[in-house]
């Protein structure tokens, strides 16, 4: 089968594409025919090595894919030849990628796509839309009529962010660029600021005049200082992204509010953690209100070069999907 895959850690060009193996599904594995899979900036933190985690070399690159079942073993039941079914954490773990015409996915970390969505537009929104579950509702324990801070709204993260917050009865105060404003204004956000206004804490502070509840920053700045300042008693800051950041804690102002700071990776999930947001996720999907910005299709043989072009920060505003 054709696959895009490394041999050893490296940049972008260590991305090869070639002929591999087809893959052997064990027992609780399911063997997917592969339709579209999404590049996510973590899928280069693991190529590369910033993210550490256990690759069986050669290594399919690639976490989500959306395709069809062609087997599944006796323990994976509830799973037939022919059902849509979608993966977002694939690639890490000790686990192959998606990245090729074939996959295995253990039936744990398998779902079924809804019917009448559209593979590409499905997995472009996979990885990102987890992502948020877990920053709101995991980790941010969010509430019906709680406030919400996102800053880089505009994001694949910071969307599916908005979106899923205002889902659940909160409001949000959104960052953004200015040309990007109306967009997120429209995911149902109640106030969306400048995130270059010179005037962006005090903006916030007025839209935020009882604190923030759930301070999410999809950019990874982290400004742990000026987040606290604007924290809500008992407010929670959620890390999510910025692995080079090294902020400083304003210590004692956060435990003087009862805030707290807590981070996760999404490679950290548990698979009863993942299968709790991919609910959410097929709910979203199947009603409409989750949905990529701007989808790019590229042939899979296309992946070293997106991986560069995602490095570059060259992707605003747009998902690449790799089909096979």
């Amino acid at each position: 089968m054709r696959a895009a895959f490394i041999e050893e850690l490296g940049p972008p060009e260590a991305i090869r594409y070639g002929e591999l193996p087809e893959p052997v599904a064990g027992p609780t594995d399911v063997l997917v025919a592969v339709e579209a899979v999404s590049a996510n900036p973590v899928d280069t933190f693991v190529r590369s090595g910033v993210f550490r985690t256990p690759l069986q070399f050669p290594a399919v690159i690639g976490r989500d894919l959306v395709g069809t079942v062609v087997s599944a073993g006796p323990g994976a039941p509830g799973f037939a030849p022919g059902d849509r079914v979608w993966c977002n954490s694939l690639g890490h773990g000790g686990r192959q990628g998606a990245a090729a015409e074939r996959a295995v996915v253990p039936a744990d970390r398998l779902y079924r796509l809804p019917d009448g969505v559209d593979p590409a537009d499905a997995v472009a929104v996979l990885h990102p839309g987890a992502t948020a579950h877990l920053g709101l509702f995991t980790h941010g324990r969010v509430r019906p009529g709680e406030t919400v801070l996102v800053l880089g709204a505009a994001g694949n993260v910071g969307s599916a962010l908005v979106v899923m917050a205002v889902e659940a009865g909160a409001r949000v105060v959104a960052t953004a660029a200015a040309r990007d404003a109306e967009y997120v204004a429209s995911l149902g956000a109640h106030a969306v600021l400048d995130y270059r206004d010179p005037e962006l804490a005090r903006g916030i502070g007025e839209a935020c005049p009882d604190g923030v509840d759930v301070h999410l920053d999809t950019s990874g700045t982290n400004d742990l200082t000026a987040a606290v300042e604007t924290l809500a008693h008992r407010g929670r800051i959620v890390l999510l992204a910025g692995a080079a950041a090294r902020p400083a804690l304003p210590a004692g102002p956060l435990y003087m509010k009862d805030g707290s700071v807590v981070g996760f990776v999404i490679s950290h999930a548990t698979t009863a953690e993942l299968a709790e947001a991919a609910r959410t996720l097929n709910r979203l999907l199947a009603g409409g209100r989750l949905r990529p910005r701007q989808v790019e299709r590229a042939p899979l043989s296309d992946a070293a070069r997106t991986h560069r072009r995602l490095e570059e920060g060259k992707l605003h505003g747009r998902r690449v999907v790799l089909e096979p």
